[in-house]
């Protein structure tokens, strides 16, 4: 008996919403970034490789995919295990970061008002306890920093099941299953939506920090202002970057903060260049992302508002990728 094609599509959009609500609520969305990460690149690469090459019999295609995706992997694993490395053992690595923050915010306290110095821990343990708390607390949505075996054994995984996508497509017969059809429609639709938003976010991150750098390693310079975790600071701001809103608050606060060591003339000025430099960055958002997946800024913000309150940091990471993605199936349904 012939089965009903609206079922079928019915049962795919069940098994996908719960699939992508169990990676928020285990806490598995690095692995599937990952996966989706190592999927689009080998797709966008491979085509132009094949084409140059004039490849064409199956078992050559499977052969290049195999080839190119071991490189990608290769690369970006190498680039994660040294970033995290870096962040943890170099000569300014993120927890002495944290403890000059903590050490400047004691030191800068009779410079700020009365009413903002009140409301600060009275020491510098004080402080240090305080975001120790609040990493306790958060440890699951800062799990790279807090537990980045783990974190870094997700990605792993998810590497090798985009990997493994990535060769059954190239490898796939044409012959397969209607629930299988209707879930393969499913992830691409997802994959797409990942691909627009990501790469989007990435370019703006991308500019975002080197408009940084160029201010903390040219203009302050020149200036005669030379700021401490230069380095560090960069990187923060090109990986907050990458979370949209509260990624550009995070990176500021860090800024501003060790700007303090220098001067609260310093701290204002740098306050003030990055409020511009993310007026822009907003702009750029509502009109690149935007115009990618047709979303008002708005959109997005209310996705952001609603999956963070249900799932914390990770609800906001999430939320661009997963409101394009429904938007995309609600369009190709017909609803909207």
């Amino acid at each position: 008996m012939p089965t009903d094609t609206q079922t079928v599509n019915r049962a795919s959009y069940i098994l996908m919403a719960g699939l992508l609500t169990f990676v928020l609520w285990e806490k598995l969305l690095a692995a599937l970034l990952a996966g989706l990460l190592i999927h689009e690149l080998v797709y966008l690469m491979a085509p132009h490789i094949m084409q140059r090459a004039g490849v064409q019999r199956r078992a050559a295609k499977v052969a290049v995919v195999s080839f190119l995706t071991i490189i990608v992997i290769t690369v970006l694993a190498s680039l994660l295990t040294a970033l995290v490395y870096y962040f943890r053992t170099g000569d300014e690595n993120l927890p002495a970061l944290m403890t000059k923050m903590a050490e400047i915010l004691e030191t800068s306290r009779k410079l700020m008002p009365t009413w903002l110095a009140q409301k600060l821990p009275p020491d510098v343990e004080s402080v240090k306890l305080h975001i120790t708390e609040w990493l306790r607390t958060h440890a699951g949505e800062f799990s790279l920093v807090t537990k980045p075996l783990r974190t870094l054994a997700h990605i792993l995984i998810g590497m090798l099941i985009g990997a493994m996508i990535s060769l059954y497509e190239a490898k796939a017969d044409a012959e397969n299953g209607v629930l299988t059809r209707a879930i393969g429609t499913r992830v691409y639709a997802l994959s797409q939506s990942f691909r627009q938003v990501v790469f989007a976010q990435v370019r703006i991150a991308g500019l975002n920090t080197l408009f940084t750098a160029i201010y903390l390693m040219i203009v302050l310079p020149l200036l005669g202002v030379k700021l401490p975790f230069i380095v560090m600071m960069v990187l923060l701001t090109f990986i907050f970057g990458l979370i949209p809103v509260i990624g550009n608050i995070m990176s500021n606060t860090v800024i501003v903060i060790v700007g303090l060591s220098h001067s609260v003339a310093v701290a204002g000025g740098s306050l003030a260049f990055l409020v511009v430099i993310h007026k822009l960055e907003y702009f750029l958002n509502a009109k690149i992302i935007g115009a990618r997946i047709q979303t008002r800024a708005f959109e997005i913000l209310l996705a952001m508002l609603t999956l963070e309150t249900l799932f914390g940091i990770s609800g906001v990471i999430a939320a661009p990728i997963y409101y394009a993605y429904l938007k995309r199936e609600l369009k190709a349904a017909g609803l909207i």
